[in-house]
């Protein structure tokens, strides 16, 4: 039965991909990436032939009302993004939410997702957690850091690696510089590490050293 299926990549170690989403990526119609080039890769090394087409944030809601009719018109349909599980802070709440509204089957694999890793690694409590993904850069933050001040689950945030020293910066200034914090960098990768301590210590070991690559932020809820 057609349907569309949520197909999880890995966030770096290749081998991270489950045996039954390179099934489904191999038996699917049709392969929409966030990047093209950057699934390509993934597919030559699979050994996957199957046609792909571009859904990205910047496209994805000209294009889903004619992929759920593709969907209905009998096609199976894989979506990936460059890492990880796609919706996950990545395109794919929009088509989601348009096949399930028009009774179109939906599908999402198992498998990759950066957040759960970094927070079972962190040491924090995880049997409670609130998942932020991405801060408001300009507008609005303020506004999240003080309603968050007073969570009391763990908090998971993504960052990117030129903005983690005034994100962790601003979390000492809401959340207090005691406050236990984890940064993950890297996961799954060749230089994969995980920093622990209070959030001042953890910016001052990246306001020594750069940090690069993809980063999960892991920080200890009020107490």
């Amino acid at each position: 039965m057609a349907k569309l299926y949520l197909v999880p990549t890995p966030i770096g170690n290749l081998e991270d991909i489950t045996l039954r989403a390179l099934r489904v990526l191999k038996e699917a119609d049709l392969i929409l990436a966030e990047d093209t080039r950057n699934s390509g890769k993934l597919l030559k090394h699979f050994d996957i032939s199957t046609q792909m087409h571009s859904h990205h944030v910047h496209n994805e809601h000209k294009t889903v009302d004619s992929i759920v009719q593709r969907i209905k018109n009998g096609e199976t349909i894989a979506l990936i993004s460059d890492a990880g599980t796609p919706a996950i802070s990545d395109p794919g709440f929009l088509l989601v939410r348009a096949c399930v509204e028009a009774g179109v089957e939906v599908d999402c694999l198992p498998g990759a997702t950066a957040f759960v890793p970094a927070l079972v690694n962190s040491g924090l409590p995880n049997d409670k957690f609130i998942f932020e993904g991405f801060l408001p850069v300009k507008k609005g933050r303020q506004t999240r850091l003080k309603i968050l001040a007073e969570e009391t689950r763990t908090m998971v945030f993504y960052e990117s690696p030129h903005k983690l020293l005034k994100t962790l910066t601003h979390f000492t200034e809401y959340f207090g510089a005691e406050r236990q914090a984890s940064v993950s960098r890297e996961i799954t990768k060749l230089h994969e590490e995980t920093i622990r301590g209070t959030i001042a210590a953890v910016l001052q070991h990246y306001s020594n050293k750069p940090p690069k690559g993809e980063i999960v932020v892991i920080v200890e809820g009020k107490k």
